[in-house]
């Protein structure tokens, strides 16, 4: 990767910063496809160019959306996609570089300095959704229908309009807009100090990835002494935390107040074009089911473990049969590789340049940003792959699930910048069914009982953690949420919330250590994208229910799939599911997915007979 001159990066040793595991050759990000180096001129020019296309955008558009012919509305969006795909870029390229090593200086001030020059920039375009707006229905509708091409867009601007009841004056929504920059600084002030944080276990000082990595060890008492630093760490810095945590609740409450939102939620159901009461009817499904799933699952793994009482570093703890074999990075490519080949060789074909092109940034590093991602900056580039591999045969499903994501924004691409991306309820499709491909692959070739039991009580486990554990995290934002609307929140306060989901989700067999209260602190999605987490339990009933169907009616099931990635955004998830015979409107519909948990379960209570 170029660099520029002035920037000397440290130099890691990759296999050294993952315990001196040998993984082999893990790679790392080539971000010379965005751009050759902070400095380049190609960088200018774009932000140079930015400022004018934006400056000339509105000097063309602004107070005359409403006198548009379908030629000249098409054409303006086709301006406005160019514009959002050069500041994509920079701000892409600038945010990959910082996740690479969050603790630099220079990387977080050329992402801060591309982050305000973007927003200065950007302002004039606020009359954009605004004015929008205030179009009539009719008109838009005469506009779409007049043209195809423009057409294709309806279901865009229609995502817009639906926060036509909660728009602001046109000089407030500039002062908003302008405001921004500020809500970030919160962003990385929890990232920075998350990337800072060192631990010390057994002697070794290592990252909050390492130690957290700690806490699937077969080794009991090297998992008690992550627990316990772990809690160590975030109580000496819990203060910061809460003060982000309210800040940022805060000025979401004030925002909400203003746009007559009627719940903290509602934001984030308007942005996953998803309806309220279909995620309250998966959140109570979910709620409902804990005793059949986690509850049941965690007596079933105490009985296991040989335990009168389970402890919160036993949650992850592998079985007492599982060997803590370590998976090389090629063993790893190969087993994600083979299984969507598996399902599809178009699959598999999509996924080689991530191997071979420098798209996968693999190695645990210190100050790299902890867990994992897949970006897909902007349509006319290619997605780029963040993990954090330590060998673990876990890590294994994380690389499927984030090339699954990876392969899915390669094939929405097509849909240019304002379609491409999906709503966060179908974000997840792909990447946890690229994961049950993988899962299904590994699974047929267990060699005896005893692996197939590993395997499954694996899957269960990360069912649970997709499932479970992510409504009890949303459950925790709301109560979190309505607790701020009525004042500030001592870290105590936070505390408590935290603890009230925590036993209803995981069940009677658990005792709760103290310090466990603080284990909040870290989830980036509660500062990043609040209410985000239902997300992931929505993809994994979607998936299950998919996967259910292809298992049921394989004949030509791949064809209706691709197409539905390749949809991207353009399609309300009652119509991409649609060809399948499913409908996630339908209560009923999220207890077949949690039906395959069970079903496995079910299993791994047979073997104990």
């Amino acid at each position: 990767m170029n660099r520029p001159s002035a920037f000397a990066a440290p130099v890691f040793d990759a296999t050294a910063s993952a315990g001196g595991k040998n993984l082999g050759d893990l790679p790392e990000w080539d971000l010379s496809d965005l751009y050759p180096a902070p400095d380049a001129p190609e960088v200018k020019r774009d932000l140079d160019w930015l400022e004018d296309a934006c400056a000339r955008f509105a000097e063309d558009y602004e107070g005359k959306l409403g006198t548009l012919d379908a030629p000249g509305f098409l054409e303006m969006i086709r301006r406005h996609e160019k514009i959002e795909s050069v500041g994509g870029r920079i701000m892409s390229y600038a945010g990959l570089r910082y996740y690479q090593l969050t603790v630099d200086a220079e990387r977080a001030k050329f992402l801060s300095d591309c982050q305000e020059k973007i927003t200065n920039y950007t302002t004039p375009l606020v009359f954009f959704t605004l004015e929008l707006n205030r179009l009539d229905d009719d008109f838009l509708d005469g506009l779409f229908a007049a043209d195809p091409e423009l057409g294709r867009y309806k279901p865009a601007f229609d995502r817009i309009r639906a926060m036509k009841p909660h728009q602001l004056s046109d000089e407030m929504e500039h002062f908003l807009h302008d405001m921004g920059v500020v809500g970030d600084a919160w962003e990385r002030l929890f990232d920075e100090t998350i990337a800072g944080l060192t631990f010390e276990v057994d002697g070794e000082e290592m990252s909050i990835e390492s130690t957290l990595n700690l806490l699937t060890e077969q080794d009991r008492a090297k998992r008690e002494a992550a627990a316990h630093e772990l809690a160590r760490v975030f109580g000496e810095n819990i203060k910061t935390f809460a003060r982000v945590h309210n800040t940022q609740a805060k000025e979401k409450e004030v925002m909400d107040r203003w746009r007559k939102m009627p719940s903290a939620q509602h934001a984030r159901h308007l942005a996953n074009d998803v309806e309220p009461e279909v995620v309250e009817a998966l959140r109570n499904a979910v709620v409902a089911a804990y005793p059949r799933l986690s509850h049941r699952y965690y007596e079933l793994k105490r009985k296991w473990l040989g335990l009168e009482r389970m402890q919160v570093w036993d949650r992850n703890a592998p079985l007492p049969m599982e060997s803590s074999r370590i998976v090389g990075w090629d063993e790893a490519e190969k087993t994600v590789m083979d299984a969507y080949a598996g399902f599809d060789p178009r699959m598999a074909e999509i996924a080689e340049p991530f191997f071979k092109k420098g798209w996968i940034d693999a190695a645990a590093k210190p100050g790299k940003a902890p867990g994992a991602f897949a970006h897909p900056t902007v349509t006319d580039a290619h997605p780029y792959v963040l993990l954090n591999y330590l060998g673990k045969p876990r890590d294994v499903m994380t690389l499927a699930h984030e090339l699954g994501h990876g392969v899915h924004q390669v094939l929405a691409a097509g849909q240019g910048e304002m379609l491409a991306s999906t709503p966060l309820t179908l974000a997840e499709t792909a990447s946890v069914f690229g994961e049950m491909l993988t899962f299904r692959a590994m699974l047929a070739k267990a060699k005896d009982q005893k692996e197939r039991k590993v395997m499954l009580a694996g899957k269960v486990e990360d069912m649970i953690n997709t499932v479970v554990r992510q409504i009890a995290f949303y459950d925790f934002e709301c109560k979190l949420h309505e607790a701020r609307r009525g004042g500030e929140l001592t870290p105590e306060d936070i505390n408590v919330l935290w603890m009230s989901v925590q036993a209803q989700s995981l069940g009677e067999a658990f005792d709760f250590m103290p310090g466990y209260e603080t284990f909040w602190a870290y989830i980036p999605h509660f500062v990043h994208s609040p209410f985000y987490v239902y997300a992931y339990a929505f993809g994994d009933g979607l998936v299950n229910a998919l996967y259910a169907e292809y298992e049921a009616n394989p004949e030509g099931f791949q064809d209706k799939y691709f197409d539905m990635l390749k949809a991207g955004g353009s399609k309300h998830h009652k119509a991409l599911l649609e060809p399948f015979g499913l409908d996630a409107t339908d209560p009923k519909f999220w207890d077949k997915g949690l039906s395959m948990i069970e079903g496995f379960i079910d299993e791994l209570e047979a073997m104990e007979d």
